[in-house]
């Protein structure tokens, strides 16, 4: 009696039918899942940050600390140190800060409410330096402002010990308030804290006590270009290095996404931000796509909003002055904020209220980058800074901005062609097994 062929095809991406027996069908379900174990074992890339939207990627070796109600038993923060707290509703916590006479100190506190949290527009934050004697050296306060959308806020304290500063001399206890700024109907959750505190060495002579009066204030044209895929982080310390240039990545509601750009003395940064257009939905979300820069000590600059209608819109920042030291006997916050070379963070969210719109999403983000003016040496530090290197722009800084396209892309490529050569070869060997056994079994049809 014949035995009857039994026909299995393949998955429609390979493409040719297969006749085997029935001893067949199992070698085909084992090829199959080998294939499927070697194509899940291929890197997958994605343009949207680790985690999800609306999460923080905290320093990972960042120290727990307490805040505490009173001076007298605040714990102290080491500069060069990160470290993790937390924020209750109507929270107003001290940490201590034991300086010398000479070094400036800054103490940012970032601010990461839960997704999901209710904020409005003028719930924030607030970081105040106090001497022992309770004065005010320093504050300011960050508000979540148009997009009423919960997602990480950073504010800036410091106690500036450089020529012209009167106010907090002197070596001895300073003390951290970090404040909760909270309106009505706002959630009451407590907010998981992320505190930096660095210091700044004097210089090895004075110089400029006067902030620039002159300096290029027009808005430059966008740069344009090609743009190169670029996937943010989820925090200051997985921030993506990025340099001038135009860089695309994707975005959903509720999620926020970080990058640095290293910005030399005397370079000028500005930074634009594109939504891309919605797939469907009509409506109008006000303050959906927020754009918020910070300098390296993570001290708030500013921030620039754009409503959303389902077309493409974008976000600019306004011109800001080149980096130098004496910006920080300017006027203006902004100008005070661009007083060091190092890495700027540009932070990109998007408001969570756009999906209630317009749909989760991915949405396509663009990223112009300019970074304008020919990089000087720095001012002339007496001593090093805590953590080393920040106030400057490293070689390796540079040769990371200058690669960050080329290296995402060629990482990428490496894996599908690391990838395409296992799957490729793990078929042919199997399949070339197959053949011989079915080619011993044809005289048995």
């Amino acid at each position: 009696m014949a035995k009857r062929r039994v026909w299995a095809r393949l998955p429609v991406s390979v493409g040719w039918p297969v006749s085997v027996g029935r001893t067949g069908v199992v070698r085909l379900a084992v090829v199959v899942a080998v294939l499927g174990l070697v194509v899940a074992a291929v890197p997958a890339t994605s343009a949207v940050a680790d985690g999800a939207p609306g999460g923080y990627g905290f320093t990972d070796d960042a120290r727990s600390v307490a805040g505490a109600t009173t001076t007298s038993v605040a714990k102290s923060l080491e500069p060069g140190r990160v470290y993790r707290s937390s924020l209750p509703a109507n929270g107003r916590l001290y940490y201590r800060l034991d300086l010398d006479a000479t070094s400036t100190a800054y103490v940012s506190a970032t601010a990461v409410p839960g997704t999901g949290t209710t904020v409005s527009a003028t719930d924030g934050l607030r970081v105040s330096v106090r001497d022992a004697q309770g004065n005010a050296c320093s504050y300011q306060a960050t508000r979540f402002g148009t997009s009423r959308s919960a997602h990480p806020i950073a504010a800036w304290g410091a106690r500036d010990a450089s020529p012209g500063h009167a106010l907090c001399r002197g070596a001895g206890a300073y003390y951290v308030l970090v404040e909760r700024i909270a309106a009505t109907g706002s959630s009451s959750d407590a907010w998981p804290l992320e505190l930096a505190a660095v210091t700044e060495p004097a210089l090895e002579r004075s110089g400029a006590t006067r902030a620039p009066e002159t300096w290029d204030s027009a808005s430059p044209e966008p740069v344009g270009g090609h743009a190169v895929d670029r996937a943010g982080g989820a925090g200051f310390a997985r921030a993506a290095t990025v340099g001038q240039g135009v860089w695309q990545d994707r975005i959903r509601p509720g999620q926020t996404l970080f990058y640095r750009v290293p910005v030399d003395w005397g370079q000028q940064l500005n930074a634009l931000a594109e939504l891309g257009g919605a797939g469907g939905g009509s409506g109008y979300a006000d303050g959906a796509l927020t754009l918020s820069l910070y300098n390296p000590v993570r001290g708030y600059v500013e921030d620039a909003y754009a409503g959303y209608s389902g077309r493409p819109a974008s976000a600019a920042l306004a011109p800001l002055p080149p980096v130098a030291y004496a910006n920080r006997y300017g006027f203006a916050d902004q100008v005070k904020a661009m007083r060091f070379a190092g890495s700027y963070y540009l932070v990109v969210h998007l408001a969570a209220q756009t999906a209630d719109t317009f749909g989760e999403g991915p949405y396509g983000l663009t990223l112009r980058v300019r970074v304008g003016g020919t990089a000087r040496s720095g001012p002339g530090y007496a001593g090093r800074s805590e953590p080393r290197n920040l106030f400057e722009v490293t070689a390796g800084d540079r040769q990371a901005a200058t690669e960050a396209g080329a290296g995402e892309g060629s990482a990428a490529l490496r894996a599908l062609a690391v990838g395409g050569i296992g799957a490729g070869t793990v078929l042919l060997l199997v399949l070339g097994v197959w053949t011989v056994a079915a080619r011993r079994r044809a005289g048995a049809w």
